[in-house]
């Protein structure tokens, strides 16, 4: 089969290797039929990131068909149509029964993330709960709501995780720093939670027209202590929540700035700092979540219906669409900006 294979900073390449085949009693072979580039994976596109060359890709959300089962598989039967997200959750310890499936107790630290689904097959482990059932088969569906139901193997869940921790209540002040997909989603989630005002911290005019499609109520460009009084002034003080989707020191900060006395902060941008001490934020009484998010959880419980009866349209996100075959490019693109989020399709 064909695969996705990270050959080194700046490059992906398309090899021929051996198709997944069940290993454990709780494995699920899947045909993908969607497949994506997420902005977790230009970190190590565009500087490496401590990641071994000629190495699996890190792709990890896909929509596909169950093709083969473990024999402990009970929830899924081969022809089924399934998210299949980047999580791994049990579905029965504490912290999936609170909620927190992507932070599993019984499948710690990477065991509960995926990585290869940039490929024609997937080995899902870990499958009896975790993978989410599609009424159907893709062809009932439309391009845009695959779009949609694709978004929810990261991005939408993430985005509505970053809301749910932040504790985004009707009424609330909302800032989200990040203008890609999971900060589109993050407006989105905003909105669904009845936020008042959804101010969009963007520079990309693209993006910033997008969100005000999503729920945004005001962008702004501005970055330090100029963005920071710029969200004040229109929100007329401090946000009551900011979602940072990001993932590094400078967008925290402006997190923080945003914030009044007692804020809430819900970050979901994989973190690329490791200077931020907790201790520094005591005289300002914040509340700080955050973690990889609840995908099952959110789509099982909320955003598969959403997605479905219409509700939310978490889809345009995806600007641009691949073969498998155009997998460096679809990186490239997102990486210099010419897309948001990239979509492959790998089967119809």
């Amino acid at each position: 089969m064909k695969s996705a294979i990270f050959e080194k900073a700046g490059q992906i390449i398309i090899e021929e290797v051996e198709k997944p085949t069940l290993e454990r009693d709780d494995d699920v072979i899947i045909k993908v039929v969607r497949a994506c580039v997420c902005g977790s994976d230009l970190w190590s596109y565009a500087h490496g990131d401590d990641k071994a060359a000629h190495s699996e890709n890190s792709g990890h959300e896909a929509l596909g068909i169950v093709e083969e089962i473990g024999s402990a598989i009970t929830t899924v039967k081969p022809g089924d149509f399934v998210i299949v997200p980047f999580t791994h959750g049990c579905g029965h310890c504490d912290a999936c029964l609170a909620g927190f499936d992507g932070t599993c107790d019984n499948h710690p630290g990477y065991s509960n993330w995926s990585s290869g689904f940039q490929a024609e097959y997937v080995r899902f482990h870990y499958g009896n709960w975790a993978l989410v059932k599609i009424p159907g088969k893709p062809a009932d569906y439309t391009e845009g709501m695959l779009k949609s139901l694709l978004t929810l193997a990261d991005v939408m869940p993430t985005g509505y995780h970053a809301a749910r921790v932040a504790d985004v209540k009707p009424g609330d002040k909302v800032v989200v720093i990040g203008d890609g997909a999971v900060g589109q989603c993050a407006v989105i989630a905003a909105k669904m939670r009845g936020a008042s005002q959804i101010v969009l911290m963007s520079r990309h005019k693209d993006r910033q027209e997008m969100a005000l499609a999503s729920g945004a109520t005001a962008v702004v460009a501005e970055r330090g202590p100029e963005g920071i009084a710029k969200v004040r002034e229109i929100l007329g003080g401090g946000a009551d929540a900011a979602l940072e989707c990001v993932g590094t020191e400078a967008s925290i900060e402006q997190a923080l700035g945003v914030l009044h006395n007692g804020g809430r902060i819900g970050y979901v941008g994989v973190p690329h700092y490791n200077n931020r001490p907790l201790g520094s934020t005591f005289a300002q009484n914040i509340t700080i979540g955050g973690g990889s998010a609840s995908v099952t959880t959110y789509d099982k419980q909320i955003l598969l219906k959403a997605v479905l009866d219409g509700d939310i349209d978490p889809g345009r996100a995806f600007t641009q669409t691949y073969s498998l075959n155009d997998i460096d490019q679809a990186y490239k693109d997102m990486q210099n900006r010419k897309t948001i989020k990239s979509m492959l399709v790998i089967s119809e």
